[in-house]
């Protein structure tokens, strides 16, 4: 047909309608493509398949203002957010289960996270402290006064034996996190320091600030070992990837950039959103980068195809955060809108990647569009939300992060648990008692029936006597 075009340069009936079939099934296809995403790995070889496209799970309400940051519990099914509603909040995926609001700061919470071991949360405000949090009902809790100014990022070290934070004093400290004691500052930046985090290996940290650059510094000597800068806009957010070789920005210019740490050099680039990117988050495979933009949207980054594979569609107004869970199945996101919103990956589990090669961003392919209508009927009931206020913390509490401090269910908790078994303790206590009276009257009766049998033979001997 197209040799019969050429020739006769004139558009015949068979032609349109061979153009017409051709373009239905194009369009066809690529609906087809959009439901299995394959990214091949150029060193592993490795196929990562999405099943489905990510789906939203479960969507809450509870805060007052807006969503600042969130992080997945590494031992279960529950997740922490803070807010600028000056609370802190613990959410779980299991719908008969109630939330926690954990009050204890006095201005806006700009971050949080849990501890590698799960048992304890830490909070940095506005109010210039971090708060420390063993995350039961009791809301236990210490406080110290970390710097000079608002505090922006907390973060424990893989360890859970130091933590870092970073504030407008422009200042990087790490703390002890039994005693809280001071380890060392890194006065590196020269304006308000936006996000600091450890490496894997706990080794290095990675930080970022409004003096628009990007800094490795390294723990032992409390040094700056490189500075990447950001020239065209400072950067919000910073993350290590999984394999510890490279670092991820998010930046105010709406971009996004990868460095390999090890040469040095951007490896990645992308202009993934219309405005400043927030947050970011890499998949536990480390194929996967998750992205939250003052745009309304989140984005998903095949690392490997260097394009984004998804945009997805919820929050109303800006998405101010996102997490990936440990295990990858699971990624959350909160929003100005005072939402935290639960998606499902869909992925397969894949293996860690190992690094990443240099790509330059695919414009050929539009990611997917997914948008979601939030229903107010899967959302947390204000009524379902126990309100903790922090109190001192018990002298055990002292000794951070060990197994004694038992983590934090969700369920009614330990402190439900250890009444219940005190309960049943004084039951079986009673059932015991029951019985050994049960026991002192059969004995009773059954020497009032002796008794009873001895008079009635003394009188029926004293009849035949007479």
């Amino acid at each position: 047909k197209c040799q019969q075009y050429r020739r006769r340069r004139s558009v015949t009936s068979s032609w349109t309608n061979l153009e017409s079939r051709c373009s239905k099934r194009h369009t066809r296809l690529r609906e087809l493509s959009y439901c299995a995403v394959f990214n091949i790995s150029r060193k592993q070889k490795q196929v990562i398949m999405a099943n489905e496209d990510p789906t939203l799970e479960r969507h809450f309400k509870g805060h007052k203002d807006a969503v600042t940051a969130l992080e997945f519990c590494p031992t279960g099914k529950k997740l922490v957010s803070s807010s600028l509603d000056h609370t802190v909040m613990i959410w779980n995926l299991q719908q008969q289960i109630r939330a926690y609001r954990f009050i204890g700061h006095t201005d806006a919470v700009n971050d949080v996270c849990f501890s590698p071991s799960g048992n304890i949360m830490a909070s940095a405000s506005r109010d210039r402290s971090v708060r420390l949090w063993i995350p039961n009902i009791r809301g236990d809790s210490t406080e110290f006064r970390a710097h000079n100014a608002a505090v922006r990022s907390v973060h424990f070290s893989p360890d859970g034996q130091q933590l870092v934070t970073g504030s407008d004093d422009k200042t990087i400290k790490i703390w002890t996190v039994h005693r809280h004691k001071f380890v060392c500052s890194i006065p590196t930046h020269t304006n308000w320091v936006r996000c600091v985090r450890f490496s894997p290996d706990g080794r290095m940290l990675v930080s970022c600030a409004d003096d628009k650059s990007v800094k490795l510094h390294d723990i032992h000597t409390a040094s700056t070992i490189h500075t990447f800068p950001e020239l065209k806009g400072s950067s919000n957010h910073v993350a290590f990837h999984p394999s510890g070789t490279c670092i991820a920005a998010a930046n105010a210019n709406n971009s996004v950039k990868i460095y390999d740490i090890r040469t040095r050099k951007l490896l990645q680039h992308y202009d993934a959103h219309l405005g400043p990117v927030h947050r970011l988050s890499f998949h536990p495979s480390g194929h996967i980068l998750e992205t939250c933009s003052a745009d309304g949207t989140l984005k998903l980054l095949d690392l490997l195809e260097g394009r984004a594979i998804y945009t997805l569609h919820g929050h109303q107004g800006a998405v101010t955060c996102c997490g990936f869970a440990h295990d990858g199945e699971y990624f959350a996101s909160g929003g100005r809108d005072q939402q935290v919103m639960v998606w499902k990956t869909n992925f397969k589990p894949v293996e860690l990647c190992a690094g990443l090669e240099v790509t330059e961003e695919a414009d050929h392919e539009e990611p997917l569009e997914v948008t979601v209508a939030v229903s107010p009927d899967n959302s947390e009931d204000e009524e379902r939300i126990t309100t903790v206020r922090g109190g001192k913390a018990p002298e055990a509490f002292q000794n951070t992060d060990n197994k004694s401090n038992k983590p934090f269910n969700g369920n009614g908790e330990e402190d439900i648990a250890t009444s219940l078994q005190h309960v049943k303790g004084s039951l079986q206590h009673i059932i015991t008692q029951l019985d050994t009276l049960t026991q002192t009257v059969v004995i009773l009766e059954q020497r009032l029936s002796l008794a009873e049998n001895k008079i009635t033979e003394l009188v029926n001997n004293q009849h035949s006597s007479i």
